[in-house]
């Protein structure tokens, strides 16, 4: 179905291939998963089989890609609509309507497809993504997640014969993510549907596809072949692989259901072993020198021009009995939340719970329709642009909205100057973040992964006393993954306040203190990490479900008992 003949892509200024030698071929009806770390050209890869790749990104293709016998460099992506089907990172940029019932038609309407068709196949595609109460909202009232699954209904509409997908679980909640994926098997078992797709979260997919592409490093061939055999040596892999490779467990597992037949040996060597508590929120220091949180203006919350005193006291944040409407929708309602400075909390709920909106409320971008907010003492959205950057700092579900210089250098030389930080501080914080990317490559041209990362370090490099993130691991590979929890223990360690709204259960089991799981705008569940994710089978982590009844989180922590052991 898919045919890649010594296929090279090279990007003008750039001093190698972003992806070379590539001669493989993907048989219809499977479902192919590529996997490599972050900025190994994976987009870029699946951008020469839609024809975006090098007809909308430039750069030099070399070899040739066939896509059902049409060759791509001379189709472009609307001369292969009717047999690809595309889904990029970013759902707002895929859009062409208003509404979802309207975007869910768009591509059957480019197609002359009959109405009585289009109507019937809407219907299925909302039962299928469960969107039927959301057909006449607009798209820009979505949360992220349901933005990301009206993307996909787009395109499954006209009944593609190839499916593209780029990190299409990224922003879903574990239960929408299960529901796309079950779509996707179903598509791909009953009516042999090839999909070709690329995801980080690899505990949500590696289990579904029949194969696995993986692009190892920069300019190394890719590798296409047996999921279990390509886990044992790829560099990036889920827990549940790291887990069977600790324990020594072959073949290895890729889903916890095989993972608890073959870890018994493992619960009998930890059976009696307590799994180490995560340490209470670290007390704040009194006094605290923060820099001011920079580039709120461009999130108009302050001006170019504006500077801000030195000298905040760690500030951590109290919230009581918090309403907000946005539109006619009562985003949250009834909502108490205190975050303690040194403190970690992890916001958790299925997409459209809120989580963005507490976020938002809390840095002063939507004012509360009831109840209290108060960061440091101060109410946001009554406090100036200069004194609240001096207490809170917000990296975006979109990193774009950060981003605004022609290339990396000149991103992180003005986040030094709006921070008032040493030259070099942001620099650092992106090698240390992800490491390989060129001074004067433009944000563009960055993976989405890249992009948050460099919109991480901008944050960062200010150390605002309350950090909030917005679903900062979305395109981060499990090394990016690791080096962001390593920085985010150390300001926490110092007194940094830290909420961050996410999907990923793994970060959550790796760093939070607590858990707040939102549902409807509501408190469901606010207590230690350990006792919230260890009762809810949606949010566990993979080892605490392998291992379960034993309340182990991480590989780590298991890794270090069985040190203990042999030690």
């Amino acid at each position: 179905m898919i045919r890649f003949e010594d296929v090279s892509v090279r990007y003008e200024g750039t001093a190698r291939p972003t992806v070379e030698h590539v001669d493989l071929a993907v048989p219809e009806g499977e479902l192919v998963l590529v996997v490599g770390p972050s900025g190994v050209g994976k987009s870029t890869l699946l951008g020469t089989v839609t024809g975006l790749v090098p007809h909308f990104t430039g750069g030099t293709l070399r070899g040739r890609v066939t896509v059902a016998g049409r060759d791509t460099r001379t189709h472009k992506p609307r001369e292969l609509a009717d047999v690809v089907g595309t889904v990029g990172q970013d759902p707002l940029a895929h859009f062409v309507t208003d509404t979802v019932e309207d975007e869910l038609a768009y591509g059957m309407e480019s197609l002359g497809l009959a109405p009585d068709v289009m109507r019937r196949r809407v219907e299925e595609t909302l039962d299928l993504l469960g969107l039927a109460d959301l057909r006449d909202r607009p798209l820009t009232t979505l949360s992220g997640g349901q933005q990301q699954r009206v993307a996909i209904g787009s395109v499954l509409t006209p009944h593609p014969r190839v499916l593209v997908l780029d990190e299409p679980t990224s922003a879903l909640d574990p239960a929408a993510a299960e529901e796309v994926l079950a779509v996707l098997q179903r598509l791909v078992h009953d009516l042999g549907t090839t999909v070709l797709m690329a995801e980080h979260r690899l505990e949500r997919v590696v289990q579904y596809a029949d194969q696995v592409l993986l692009l190892p490093s920069p300019g190394a061939a890719p590798v296409l072949g047996d999921p279990a055999g390509l886990m044992a040596v790829s560099p990036v892999y889920p827990p549940v692989v790291a887990l069977g490779r600790l324990a020594g467990l072959t073949p290895l597992p890729l889903t916890v259901r095989d993972a608890r037949r073959k870890a018994a040996g493992l619960r009998e060597r930890l059976d009696g072993v307590t799994p180490p508590e995560r340490g209470a929120a670290p007390a704040a220091p009194e006094q605290r020198d923060a820099a001011p949180a920079g580039r709120w203006w461009r999130l108009g919350r302050k001006g170019p021009g504006e500077s801000v005193d030195q000298g905040a006291a760690a500030t951590g944040a109290r919230v009581q009995g918090l309403a907000v409407r946005r539109g006619r929708v009562e985003a949250l309602r009834r909502v108490d939340l205190t975050v303690a400075p040194g403190e970690t909390i992890a916001l958790m709920g299925r997409n459209g719970a809120g989580k963005s909106t507490l976020l938002s409320t809390l840095v002063g971008l939507l004012p509360p329709t009831s109840g209290t907010v108060r960061v440091g003492g101060a109410a946001p959205h009554r406090t100036t642009a200069r004194e609240l950057i001096r207490r809170v700092g917000l990296v975006p579900q979109e990193p774009r909205d950060l981003l605004y210089a022609d290339t990396v250098a000149a991103e992180c030389a003005a986040a030094d100057h709006d921070a008032e930080a040493p030259a070099g501080s942001c620099r650092a914080l992106v090698a240390e973040l992800l490491p390989g990317i060129a001074d004067d490559t433009h944000p563009r041209d960055l993976s989405e992964g890249q992009r948050l990362a460099l919109a991480l370090a901008i944050v960062l490099t200010a150390r605002p006393p309350l950090l909030l993130l917005d679903e900062p691991t979305r395109g981060l590979d499990y090394a990016a993954k690791a080096r962001l929890v390593t920085i985010l223990r150390g300001l926490a360690a110092e007194g940094h306040a830290i909420v961050l709204a996410t999907h990923d259960v793994e970060l959550a089991a790796e760093l939070a203190h607590r858990v707040v799981i939102l549902a409807d705008g509501e408190v469901v569940a606010d207590g230690p990490t350990a006792e919230v994710v260890v009762s809810s089978p949606a949010f566990a982590p993979q080892v605490t479900k392998v291992l379960a009844p034993q309340r182990w989180l991480t590989v780590a922590q298991v890794r270090d008992a069985l040190e203990d052991f042999d030690g």
